[in-house]
């Protein structure tokens, strides 16, 4: 599938169909962490992590550009998905990062600051990973991922809730001088569902029957 320069600055600029609520697969989404104050978006690109599994890395922070842009795709070894059918809530998705053509992804790596769960981009560019690419859509009573509204994401193989907080920052002091991160969020795999794990869709491209 195609996303076009035009499409995503349109997005950026945060338009959207007033009448379209749902989340669907196909669309390219950002997703805002909620308890960092809905301004840090889960975002990648291709540097790499300096240890643990040294693949590539996923962070949250404060950007308005294509960096922070996922497609919502089927899981792992299903069919493609019928491209603008609304995400219902339980369902397992992959989000692939725009820029990359890689997964959102964890494992059993320590995660840098918090030694959680590391969060990364797997893959080779084509889109295609494993189990640990799928994430559980967790909603609160909700039939189908509901644009704006707090979800979480539970990962199929480990059972950990995508995370990021506040005070998990990359500082001058925990990544040097020179950090190519300063000011980014860890995210990581977090064992409890809490005020640490809600995520909101925001701007993004969203694509309807």
């Amino acid at each position: 599938m195609k996303i076009t320069t035009s499409c995503i600055l349109l997005a950026l600029a945060g338009a959207a169909v007033a009448d379209e609520k749902y989340v669907t697969c196909g669309s390219t989404i950002k997703l805002a962490h909620i308890e960092s104050g809905s301004n840090h978006f889960l975002n990648s690109d291709e540097r790499t992590l300096q240890s643990g599994s040294g693949q590539q890395l996923v962070t949250a922070v404060k950007t308005t550009d294509a960096s922070a842009l996922w497609q919502v795709r089927e899981s792992d070894g299903k069919p493609v998905c019928d491209v603008g059918k609304p995400i219902k809530c339980g369902d397992f998705v992959r989000l692939t990062h725009l820029g990359t053509n890689n997964n959102l992804h964890t494992h059993s790596h320590k995660s840098p600051l918090s030694k959680q769960h590391e969060i990364t981009g797997f893959g080779n560019g084509s889109g295609e990973g494993d189990k640990s690419d799928d994430w559980r859509v967790m909603c609160n009573g909700e039939e189908f991922w509901v644009r704006g509204e707090e979800i979480s994401l539970r990962s199929a193989t480990t059972s950990r809730y995508l995370g990021a907080a506040s005070n998990a920052k990359f500082t001058e002091q925990n990544c040097g001088r020179g950090c190519p991160i300063l000011n980014h969020l860890e995210v990581f795999g977090r064992k409890e569902d809490d005020k640490h794990t809600k995520w909101k869709t925001d701007a993004g491209v969203y694509l309807y029957k």
